[in-house]
């Protein structure tokens, strides 16, 4: 059951749902209703996992390459490609059918898109033909806080393309950080990740680049009044971290500065969307 478990890679779909909580909760709504909270996270719980389960029926040689992946479930053989297929169908699924006839069909086809978008677009062929395979695929991995907003009001509006939007620019720092750290796994299974395709040096100066348009981008929430003063004060504290992780990696050799870097940014993004939700019931 573990192993199954691990197919859906719950930190992953955990951080999803976080940014589909915070989605819903600053959605124009006096509450949260009980129904969207419970089933539409569950429901984009489970289709994030076939979409997981499925990225890893897909690289299973590449996993069996890379020291990051070698252990999975897949790769060691201890789930067959046909038992995952059927596990990642049947939660897909019933992941849909919760979304489409209890939430509502707006949520359900955007969930669906970014489920092609992961686990066909993006593990199928972005990640195997560009060293952007990250910056264009990306927008699937940003897509849940719009679901969460959905889910409740049924509609898109700008606020929910926004938080989109700080997720998408956040993305490629995350991800190229761990791709420096990685750099030998990728290129035994020659996955064009930038840093081997443009090298490090240049990898490192797109992190920069894009954490800086980040600190932008993040700002947007407190200038739209969609937040507040705690708002703003937290993520600049937090986006003066970013900022320090990503220059002393830009200024040292030092491999381990990445994956902290890495490390940073996931927690970086949580504090976000806490900040976000605190500032928004303390308003």
């Amino acid at each position: 059951m573990n192993d199954y478990l691990t197919l859906c890679k719950p930190r992953v779909v955990m951080l999803m749902i976080l940014t589909s909580i915070v989605g819903m909760c600053l959605a124009p709504s006096n509450s949260v209703p009980l129904i969207p909270l419970i089933f539409g996270n569950l429901g984009i719980a489970l289709v994030a996992g076939s979409a997981a389960a499925l990225n890893h029926l897909a690289d299973i040689r590449i996993d069996k390459l890379m020291g990051r992946t070698l252990q999975r479930p897949m790769a060691q053989g201890r789930i067959t490609p046909k038992n995952c297929l059927i596990f990642s169908a049947t939660i897909g699924i019933l992941g849909m059918l919760i979304l489409f006839f209890m939430i509502n069909k707006l949520t359900a086809l955007l969930t669906f898109l970014s489920l092609v978008g992961y686990a066909v677009c993006y593990t199928l062929y972005l990640k195997h033909a560009t060293p952007q395979n990250i910056v264009i695929g990306g927008i699937a991995g940003a897509i849940p806080p719009l679901l969460g907003w959905t889910a409740v009001t049924g509609s898109i509006s700008p606020e929910a393309l926004l938080l989109v939007l700080i997720i998408f620019v956040w993305t490629p720092p995350h991800f190229w950080a761990l791709a420096i750290y990685r750099y030998d796994d990728y290129a035994k299974a020659k996955v064009p990740m930038l840093p081997h395709t443009h090298g490090i040096a240049y990898t490192k100066l797109n992190i920069v680049l894009y954490t800086i348009l980040l600190i932008c981008v993040t700002t947007l929430p407190y200038c739209i009044r969609m937040s507040g003063l705690i708002y703003l004060v937290g993520v600049s504290i937090a986006n003066l971290l970013f900022l320090f992780y990503v220059l002393r990696l830009l200024l040292s050799d030092k491999r381990e500065y990445a994956i902290l870097t890495f490390k940073y940014s996931i927690y970086y993004l949580g504090l976000l969307f806490l900040f976000l939700l605190v500032d928004h019931y303390y308003y």
